[in-house]
């Protein structure tokens, strides 16, 4: 610790093992009551560990929402752009649809549907992958508190439907407009 703050030959930081948790407001008080000790911070190690929650560190929230906006925008912009992409390489499966009698809304409702459950597939595959890796994380380091909470996994599961359903709602609209025999014409 010393060396990190560049106060080498100086004291930061003092841990003190009890033979008693229960004991540790009366060592902290008698800590604290000693001459000189009055102006340094004295914590039990369950006050220190509570100081190290996301709730507690400034900034943290405004950060967590920026990465969660620019996980949706990127997001969005990847399923936009795959959605085009399969649309228009299906111009001519699209065209068959229309000239069989398929209506816009049916046509949109295809392209939502297959980006629906491509988003539900991506959804299954990121909570597996996360609970591997936690697992994995947490057998490695049993002493690193990782947090994982269901709130959080169905409050990214809303927000990547959401996106996908957005991301996917131009290229579902410009499908049910393309004209059976230009589609039918395209190669």
């Amino acid at each position: 610790m010393q060396d990190l703050i560049g106060a080498e030959g100086r004291t930061s930081v003092f841990y003190v093992k009890l033979d008693n948790p229960a004991n540790a407001s009366a060592v902290m008080k008698s800590i604290q009551d000693q001459p000189g000790m009055e102006k340094y911070s004295v914590r039990s190690m369950q006050e220190y560990l509570s100081m190290m929650t996301p709730d507690n560190l400034p900034g943290f929230d405004l950060a967590i929402r920026i990465v969660i906006a620019v996980a949706v925008i990127v997001g969005f912009l990847v399923i936009f752009q795959s959605m085009y992409t399969a649309v228009m390489e299906r111009t001519r499966e699209i065209g068959i649809l229309k000239s069989l009698g398929a209506s816009k809304l049916y046509i949109v409702n295809v392209v939502l549907r297959e980006t629906v459950l491509l988003a539900a597939v991506g959804i299954v595959a990121g909570i597996l992958i996360s609970m591997l890796t936690r697992r994995v994380i947490m057998f490695e380091k049993p002493v690193l508190r990782l947090f994982w909470s269901n709130t959080w996994v169905l409050r990214a599961t809303l927000i990547a439907i959401a996106g996908a359903l957005a991301g996917a709602l131009y290229p579902a609209f410009k499908a049910a407009q393309k004209d059976p025999i230009d589609a039918l014409a395209y190669e």
